[in-house]
């Protein structure tokens, strides 16, 4: 059976005679799957080794009654009371050397031997138990891996990690004496086992050492997860294991992540996480759901669809009628083979009394529930025909952890961030109406005619020999300041000017730079002017090089800002400032004319146009992320299968086309 819609169910937090009436109106509302039990630690395991799975069975049973399958989460994010009393040495240490206390989630060293031991024991009673279960058909190990870990842990046990780490990856402490440049400030250690975990300093920080660290925390929280998806895959070979992501989150490696599983999920908040933000631009929503596609190039599913208002101490707007439909199958736009609505029924305790469900306190379906039970409906016989069609993208994104780690490490200036400039070259295609990828930088670059490499901070043999290959058998590669700068240790290059061996297909040195604090400088091109943010390369072009705009204020007005050069049967562009949004417009025109890349069509501001494909058909989505009536245009060959009135969108409405290949 193909699953394309479910719920988070929590029956635990219900009366037992309440589960009945959630089954029926989960099976009228068209629902086909649950989530289950991954915060219910406890309730599986009241006491060390004493295992108490009826409330589950009851549950699961119930509901396969209703044909309801379930996803079953390992609990391993909230350690229960008896867990943190017997063994306290679990609880994790932050940077300030703090010990965090039980009573919010994931408190808990994944370092921690005696914490592995009992999350091993429980995952294999939990295992062998639902092995043979009918109504069981996956697992999620955990929930959120590296949310509300970023500054955690520094224990002595992750201390003793990090050291095995670092000896196995260096293998002599000379050369990680090397790799850190510990000659400055007196940094050498005589020993792995003098390395301490990175707490804080009085001063400053090695920049070598913390990116190691951050990629250590990342391959230790791989490696957590390896330990469960071991044990379930032996024990129930049938079942899938999939993961909850959150788009950009960082803390840990999602491509290495997504390794361990048969397919990746997502955690979709549209309105913002706790009402802090304000409401999410569509752009960043889209390029949240076009990274997650890319941690396993196949479609995904969406573990936690907003189905309401979000809000723990403070709360968030309420949806208007229209959009949850619209978010889910904005969801679906971009590669989401089902979609799981967190949550069934607000909760009426604890943290998240205020994060809201399908259905409110009271229990009592209402506005939310008929609008997504009209949708799921109408929907699902699509969802079911465009099943494992996937985006196909002219223009690729490289993304990369490492220089996101880099580059918060070192910023440079206060308001630049790595994620932030890949969503901004994101949103420039996305406003354009084409489609777009993102590439790991082991990732199949020649699949794009356009491949835009932004903030290429940290840089090898291996990556410049890829870009460079790239570039001379034809494609069209945009690099952006700050390339080259380090190596993979991060320590700083010295052997050539910026951007290294990558300026032979950019053609231009740069000479020198300005970090812009609290200015931007001026830039013309084609006889606009337009700003630059946050920073300014100065550059010396070669020979032939083609000036597309240049600076025309502070002491280098008149000095290449963007350049074009032919390498090869391509051509590299190096952007050496953040652009405003009218320069990055004029730029990113400038490369949909040179590459020849293809729109999906036109659209008012505030329709998003997207598309899935497969062999025999072509799937375009119009969605209306306004109030407002709306208009697009596709071309004429698409028939519309989803809404009414081709071409003409009421507010927060969606059509689906579809045409044969």
């Amino acid at each position: 059976m193909s699953i394309h819609f479910g719920v988070d169910y929590y029956p635990e937090h219900w009366p037992r005679e309440r589960w009945e009436k959630d089954g029926k109106l989960m099976k009228e509302m068209g629902l086909q799957a649950v989530r289950l039990a991954e915060f219910s630690w406890h309730k599986l395991e009241p006491r060390e080794g004493s295992y108490d799975f009826t409330w589950l069975d009851e549950a699961i049973s119930l509901l396969g009654g209703y044909g309801i399958k379930t996803i079953l989460g390992t609990p391993t994010a909230a350690p229960p009371a008896w867990l943190a009393n017997n063994y306290p040495e679990i609880l994790p240490i932050d940077r300030e050397g703090r010990t965090r206390g039980f009573g919010g989630r994931h408190h808990d060293c994944q370092s921690n031997p005696v914490y592995r031991g009992l999350v091993r024991k429980l995952v294999t009673a939990m295992a062998e138990h639902y092995k043979d279960n009918p109504d069981v058909i996956g697992w999620q190990p955990d929930n959120e891996l590296g949310n509300s870990h970023h500054d955690l842990c520094t224990c002595d046990s992750c201390r003793n990690s990090f050291q095995i780490w670092l000896e196995k990856k260096y293998t002599t402490v000379e050369r990680l004496n090397e790799a850190w440049g510990n000659a400055f400030w007196s940094q050498e250690y005589n020993d792995f086992k003098e390395v301490f975990t990175p707490r804080i300093t009085v001063t400053g920080e090695n920049p070598s050492a913390m990116l190691d660290w951050k990629c250590f925390c990342s391959d230790m929280i791989v490696d957590f997860m390896k330990e469960q998806t071991d044990i379930i895959r032996k024990i129930c070979p049938d079942h899938f294991i999939t993961h909850n992501f959150m788009g950009f989150a960082d803390k840990v490696d999602y491509y290495d992540l997504g390794k361990e599983l048969d397919f990746v999920s997502h955690d979709q908040y549209p309105a913002g996480f706790f009402g802090i933000q304000p409401q999410t631009e569509e752009s960043r929503l889209a390029a949240a759901l076009d990274v997650i596609r890319s941690y396993k190039n196949m479609p995904f599913w969406i573990m936690e669809q907003q189905s309401g208002i979000t809000g723990w101490q403070i709360l968030g707007r309420c949806p208007a009628p229209g959009q949850l439909s619209l978010w889910a199958l904005q969801s679906v736009a971009h590669g989401a083979d089902a979609i799981v609505f967190f949550r069934w029924r607000v909760c009426a305790m604890g943290t998240e009394q205020y994060w809201h469900g399908i259905l409110p306190h009271s229990g009592n379906p209402g506005r939310r529930y008929e609008e997504l039970k009209g949708t799921i409906g109408k929907v699902t016989p699509v969802m079911e025909e465009i099943q494992g069609s996937m985006p196909k993208a002219e223009v690729g994104i490289v993304y990369s952890f490492r220089q996101n780690y880099a580059l918060q490490i070192q910023p440079h200036h206060p308001d630049l961030t790595y994620t932030g400039q890949v969503e901004k070259y994101h949103k420039a295609f996305y406003d354009q109406q084409i489609p777009m990828d993102f590439v790991p930088e082991d990732g199949d670059f020649e699949n794009y005619k356009l491949l835009i490499a932004p903030l290429q901070y940290l840089m090898n043999e291996e990556l410049e020999n890829r870009y460079i290959k790239y570039v001379e058998n034809g494609g069209h590669l945009v690099l952006t300041m700050r390339t080259g700068v380090k190596n993979d240790t991060n320590i700083c290059m010295t052997d050539r000017e910026l951007p290294g061996r990558l300026a032979d297909i950019a053609g231009v040195e740069v000479l020198d730079y300005d970090c812009l604090r609290d200015t931007e400088v001026d830039i013309e091109m084609a006889g606009s002017l337009y700003h630059g943010l946050y920073w300014s390369d100065l550059m010396k072009p070669k020979e032939n090089v083609n000036v597309l705009a240049v600076y025309s204020s502070e002491f280098y007005a008149g000095e290449p800002c963007i350049t074009e050069n032919r390498y090869g049967s391509g051509t590299c562009y190096y952007v050496g400032t953040e652009p405003d949004e009218g320069l990055m417009k004029a730029v990113t025109e400038i490369l949909i004319t040179r590459t020849g890349i293809k729109t999906l069509g036109t659209a008012d501001q505030g329709v998003e146009l997207a598309a899935r494909e497969n062999q025999k058909k072509k799937w375009i989505f119009a969605l209306n992320h306004t109030s407002e009536e709306k208009s697009y245009s596709v071309e004429k060959e698409y028939r519309l299968i989803y809404g009414d009135n081709p071409g003409h969108l009421k507010g927060y409405e969606v059509h689906i086309m579809e045409s044969d290949v």
